[in-house]
C-alpha cells in the first residue's frame, strides 16, 4: 500500500490505472513569462512514463498550438496527444477574431474567453492584498493589462464576442469561459449555445468565477462542463485552498458526468502535472467515489468535450 497526500493507504497499482489514460486540460508547462517548474516536452515525458491520454497545455500570453502541433509530430511513438488553444488576452490582441482563425486553422482545439486580462479577474487582484500569493505572477514586470469584458455598456455581448462564438461553433471545438465572472458567461454561453457551439467549458467555477452550488448545478443542467483544478485541493500545492469535502460538494453539485479535475500544475514550487493527478485520484478515493467515477472525471468526460477517440476505457 502506499500513501499520496491524503489521509487513507491505497493499492498503487489501482491510481496507476486510474492515471492510464488520463487527459489533464489544464497543464501549465513552459516556457512562459511566469515561472514553470517543467516544460512542455519534460511534462510529455512524464505524461508517457504512466499511460497519460492527453495535455492540454495552456499559457495565458499565447497559444502552444504551433508546437502541439511539431510535438505530435516527432514524439507520436509515446502514445500521448498534446493539443493547445487561444487564449484571449492583450498579447494576442484581446477579442480578436483574426487570432481565433489562425488558432483554429493551426489545430487550437479550445478557445479561453480572457484570463489575466479579464476585468473580473483584474478586480479581484485590485481588491485582495494577497492576490499575488494566491496567482502566479510573472518573472519580470510587465506592461499593465487592460481589463476586457465580453460585454458591453448595456450588459449586452459584444459584436466582437459574437463573431468569435460563431468561429467556434463553426469549427465545432470548446468554448471556455476564462476567467470572466458568472454574470457574464450566463449570456456568453446562451448565445453560444444558440449559434451551435456544442463544447462549453467553465475553469475553476468556485474561484474568480464565483459561482455557488446552485450555479453549478444550473451551468451544468444547461450541458456546461466544470473542471475543478487539482492545485486548489491537493496538499504541496502553492495554491491549496480547499478541503477534500469542499470537492466532494463542488463534484455533487455539479455531477460526475459533467465534472472534469484538470491538473492547473507545472508552475515552480508545486507539484507537476502527474503527480497532482495522482494526489486527486487518492483523494477521491478516500471520498468514497468508486474507480469508474473517478476514471470519468480525469479522462472520459474530458475526451467527450473535446470530441476525440482514445479508445479509452
Amino acid at each position: 500500500m502506499a500513501q499520496t497526500g491524503s489521509s487513507v493507504f491505497h493499492d498503487p497499482a489501482l491510481i496507476e490505472s486510474l492515471l492510464e489514460g488520463a487527459i489533464d486540460l489544464h497543464c501549465h508547462s513552459g516556457p512562459s513569462v511566469m515561472d514553470r517548474r517543467i516544460d512542455h516536452i519534460e511534462v510529455l515525458l512524464e505524461a508517457a512514463s504512466v499511460g497519460m491520454g492527453a495535455l492540454l497545455i495552456k499559457d495565458h500570453y499565447y497559444s502552444a498550438t504551433p508546437i502541439t502541433e511539431l510535438l505530435n509530430k516527432h514524439f507520436a511513438k509515446l502514445g500521448v496527444l498534446l493539443l493547445s488553444g487561444v487564449p484571449l488576452n492583450n498579447t494576442v490582441g484581446g477579442l480578436n477574431h483574426y487570432a481565433v482563425d489562425h488558432g483554429v486553422k493551426l489545430g487550437a482545439r479550445l478557445v479561453w474567453m480572457p484570463t489575466f486580462s479579464a476585468k473580473n479577474h483584474i478586480d479581484h487582484h485590485n481588491k485582495d492584498k494577497d492576490f499575488d500569493k494566491k496567482f502566479p505572477i510573472t518573472k519580470e514586470k510587465m506592461l499593465a493589462p487592460t481589463p476586457l469584458t465580453v460585454l458591453d455598456e448595456e450588459g449586452r455581448l459584444k459584436d466582437e464576442v459574437k463573431f468569435i462564438v460563431d468561429l467556434i461553433a463553426e469549427a465545432d471545438i470548446v468554448l471556455s469561459a476564462g476567467h470572466l465572472h458568472l454574470s457574464e458567461i450566463w449570456p456568453l454561453f446562451e448565445y453560444a449555445q444558440t449559434v451551435g457551439v456544442k463544447r462549453l467549458l467553465v475553469n475553476h467555477p468556485s474561484y474568480l468565477i464565483d459561482a455557488t452550488l446552485d450555479e453549478m448545478r444550473a451551468l451544468t443542467a444547461m450541458g456546461v462542463y466544470l473542471e475543478h483544478s487539482i492545485c486548489m485541493f491537493i496538499p504541496g500545492s502553492k495554491f491549496h485552498f480547499y478541503a477534500p469535502d469542499e470537492l466532494d460538494a463542488m463534484i455533487k453539485a455539479g455531477g460526475v458526468d459533467k465534472t472534469i479535475l484538470g491538473s492547473d500544475l507545472g508552475q515552480v514550487g508545486n507539484p507537476t502535472p502527474v503527480e497532482g493527478f495522482r494526489n486527486v485520484i487518492a483523494t477521491c478515493l478516500d471520498l468514497g467515489y468508486t474507480p469508474d467515477e473517478i476514471r470519468r472525471m480525469v479522462s472520459l468526460n474530458a475526451q467527450h468535450l473535446l470530441g476525440l477517440n482514445l479508445n479509452l476505457k
